[in-house]
């Protein structure tokens, strides 16, 4: 993982658990104060999971248009607990197989005959998979591949930091505050930070930049003259 920026609020770490970016104090749309990008509303990329809570964040801090990849792993893992485990192994194949193509269109209409095909025995497991569908193929859709790729599409590159700030913390007993609970989180990542290194197919992140720009353009028009700096592009993330 690459070296980040010290975390100032929780609202950051939670919502973006990995970034590069010059940012300034502003305020969100519930009037909570938090450090951002200068250009809020550029389009920025995130991975996670479980994500109503984090979703409604990125929403309120970065806007409508912030572009969204959930987690390929924990969605993978979300579908195939509503299957019985003779089925598992070749519904989780079929998931992977959509997931590699380059083609954006094609990924997606496998995706959505997967999820027919589950409606008639486990509509547990179709409506599971058709809950954030298209955002598990946001890398494809904006032409990412290779390493980055590989890197990008799980949650995988943050786990451990996580787990370094649940270490961290495991002594407290007794939380006095939100504030206590800050600086702990901070500690922790500062301590995950030493284990930081650059992400496989980090070259690659100049595309990533220019495709995020094109992307946000294209579903946002007209559009406010700005550029987005190599710099806001997220390189690993919840």
């Amino acid at each position: 993982m690459p070296r980040t920026s010290r975390p100032s609020s929780a609202k950051r770490s939670c919502a973006s658990s990995c970034a590069r970016s010059s940012s300034a104090t502003t305020r969100s749309p519930s009037g909570t104060p938090y450090r951002s990008p200068p250009a809020v509303n550029q389009a920025v990329r995130y991975c996670v999971h479980r994500v109503k809570a984090l979703r409604r964040a990125i929403k309120d801090v970065f806007g409508e248009h912030a572009l969204v990849h959930r987690c390929h792993r924990h969605k993978e893992r979300n579908v195939t607990e509503h299957l019985p485990e003779r089925e598992r192994p070749a519904v989780k194949q079929r998931l992977r197989r959509a997931w590699a193509l380059e083609d954006h269109a094609r990924a997606l209409d496998q995706l959505r005959r997967l999820a027919a095909e589950l409606d008639r025995s486990y509509p547990g497991a179709a409506g599971s998979l058709r809950e954030g569908m298209e955002e598990t193929l946001t890398l494809t859709r904006l032409g990412v591949g290779g390493n980055l790729k590989r890197t990008l599409e799980s949650t995988n590159p943050c786990e451990s930091m996580i787990e370094i700030v649940r270490r961290t913390q495991r002594n407290v007993k007794r939380w006095s505050s939100g504030e206590m609970a800050l600086r702990w989180t901070a500690a922790g990542m500062l301590e995950a930070e030493r284990q930081f290194r650059k992400i496989i197919g980090y070259r690659e992140l100049a595309t990533l930049v220019i495709a995020i720009e094109h992307g946000h353009d294209t579903r946002r028009q007209p559009l406010a003259a700005h550029t987005v700096s190599k710099e806001a592009a997220i390189v690993a993330a919840m």
